[in-house]
């Protein structure tokens, strides 16, 4: 009963943020620093709660040829739905044309992604490990601390009865996180207002959100269209296919992990909300959720690879360059391949956006004319983002289950 009140204020936060940041505009900036507070919060438990949870994910699978059968899984699921969700993208971008028509007004590549063209993908595979795990923790790069802990949690396996006592200490840790978790989602209604609203407010209100989206409007619903396809269609189909769960009671239980995907555009920062709606609401087990969502929120981008397919051929159309098939194949297996491996680069989504459009030939100029929406278009990828790494985790559960009852190794 607790959930349903929190969740009902939470979804009420969210429209009075809009309604607020619509037409109080930039007075709503006076509130940031509330959702700046609750951003901070989440993101404060980020470091220790995929530290603990991959370590305690990766020794509950047990058996190390378990581990790689787990791990095979996960990737695989992660792999297909994000090339399912660049192959709808594309579709619809060549059926709907948003790019023709629309006049190029940005003739200078934007600041915060000049410089980020020399980033290839050697620097991405040296992403995968960091020479200063404190400072890997400061500056919330997940990745290395991932491919850390689940190496170090496997060791823990190896080291018998004082291994159990460590993976023991971490397991409590874990639970710590998640009763403060509890805790924290009783600000949440006020955390989601007030970053709604200041965004809003900041975007000019809804007086220029609307004139801006006039502007590249056909953009904004092709990427929403193509989200929704993936999400309402897809994702539930896989879930009911591996699992034979209700995806309609499935997503209801997770409501409270996807509105605040949706506040916070940040997986990262949803996660510790993903857990306990994954654990609590759908009964997902435990070792099945604490090893494929950290891996999820940094590693498989449905969303976020759907949605710069769909951009780079926005600004093809655009400035008028023909894109063929085997141009359009680049573009899926590059944004599939930057969506999964680009997570340990400061922002990522920008890195992988220069490199598929680098990829295919085209100027970086073109995504200046894409950020006065991005704010918003960011939070309905992250949401699709959280759904997908949810659907996994029961999926990845599911054959699990299947596994061990036709007599496979625990």
């Amino acid at each position: 009963m607790k959930h349903n009140w929190l969740l009902y204020l939470m979804i009420t936060g969210i429209l009075l943020g809009v309604f607020c940041g619509w037409f109080y505009g930039e007075t709503m900036l006076s509130v940031g620093w509330l959702g700046d507070m609750f951003l901070d919060a989440l993101k404060m438990l980020v470091v220790p709660l995929i530290i603990s949870s991959m370590i305690v994910g990766i020794s509950g699978l047990g058996d190390i040829r378990n581990v790689g059968k787990t791990g095979l899984i996960t990737l695989t699921y992660f792999m297909a739905t994000t090339g399912i969700a660049v192959g709808i993208g594309l579709v619809l971008v060549n059926i709907m044309k948003p790019g023709v028509a629309v006049e190029m007004t940005v003739d200078k590549i934007p600041e915060n992604v000049a410089g980020k063209e020399a980033i290839g993908i050697t620097d991405i595979l040296q992403s995968f490990v960091s020479p200063n795990l404190i400072q890997s923790m400061a500056n919330m790069e997940i990745l290395p601390l991932i491919i850390f802990s689940l190496v170090f949690g496997g060791v823990l396996t190896t080291l018998g009865e004082p291994g159990k006592q460590a993976i023991a200490f971490f397991d409590t840790v874990n639970n710590a996180i998640m009763k403060i978790v509890h805790l924290l989602m009783y600000f949440a209604p006020i955390g989601v207002f007030a970053l709604i609203a200041s965004k809003l407010g900041a975007a000019g209100g809804g007086d220029l959100f609307l004139a801006e989206l006039a502007k590249i409007g056909k953009y904004a619903w092709t990427v929403i269209l193509a989200l929704l396809v993936h999400g309402l269609f897809v994702l539930p189909t896989i879930l009911f296919i591996v699992t034979r769960r209700n995806p309609l009671i499935y997503f209801k239980n997770l409501t409270a992990a996807l509105t605040t995907a949706f506040s916070t555009a940040s997986s990262s920062a949803t996660l510790p909300v993903t857990i306990e709606c994954a654990e609590e609401n759908n009964q997902v087990s435990r070792k099945a959720s604490l090893f494929v969502l950290p891996l999820g929120a940094t590693i498989n981008m449905n969303g976020t690879a759907l949605y710069e397919a769909v951009a780079v051929m926005f600004i093809a159309q655009m400035m008028g360059i023909e894109m063929g098939f085997s141009e359009q194949i680049i573009v899926l297996i590059t944004a599939t391949l930057a969506g999964i491996g680009a997570a340990g680069i400061p922002e990522a989504g920008l890195v992988t956006m220069v490199m598929v459009l680098q990829a295919v030939g085209l100027p970086l100029e073109g995504i200046g004319m894409l950020l006065s929406i991005d704010w918003f278009l960011d939070r309905c990828r992250t949401t699709l983002n959280v759904w997908g790494d949810s659907v996994g985790a029961a999926v990845v559960d599911a054959l699990e289950e299947k596994w061990i009852e036709k007599g496979g190794d625990r």
